[in-house]
């Protein structure tokens, strides 16, 4: 069995009001150089995000969070950020902003399978 590598993840966060410093995690996005991987899953429970007083639709953060899974993929729809390396859209899907979509700050940790373990966060850190 091969050995345990390093492998980076962040939460994403519905943060309906910065001011307030309310948020939600909705999603997980890992990344792992030495398995070539780049994912993440996330979920809106729409019952759970009206309880925040949402500035803009489900339907719109719905949007957003695919606009991050063209970034991930590298699809030209993700604009030019999309054809960066798969390690720079990680910093960019990462990187401090003040939007309703933010990420928690990028946790390391040591996998056999950064698949499982993106299943294994979300279900921990999500549902």
């Amino acid at each position: 069995m091969p050995g345990k590598e390093l492998f980076e993840y962040a939460i994403i966060r519905l943060v309906p009001a910065v001011e307030r410093e309310e948020f939600m995690n909705v999603g997980v996005v890992v990344y792992c150089r030495g398995q070539r991987f780049l994912a993440m899953r996330y979920a809106l429970d729409a019952p759970r995000l009206l309880a925040f007083r949402l500035p803009v639709s489900i339907d719109e953060l719905e949007t957003y969070l695919r606009a991050f899974q063209q970034v991930r993929d590298g699809h030209k729809e993700g604009g030019p950020i999309a054809a960066l390396a798969m390690a720079e859209r990680f910093r960019w899907l990462t990187a401090k902003r003040s939007t309703v979509i933010q990420t928690s700050a990028v946790h390391p940790g040591l996998c056999h399978s950064a698949e499982e373990t993106l299943n294994r966060l979300f279900e921990e850190l999500v549902t």
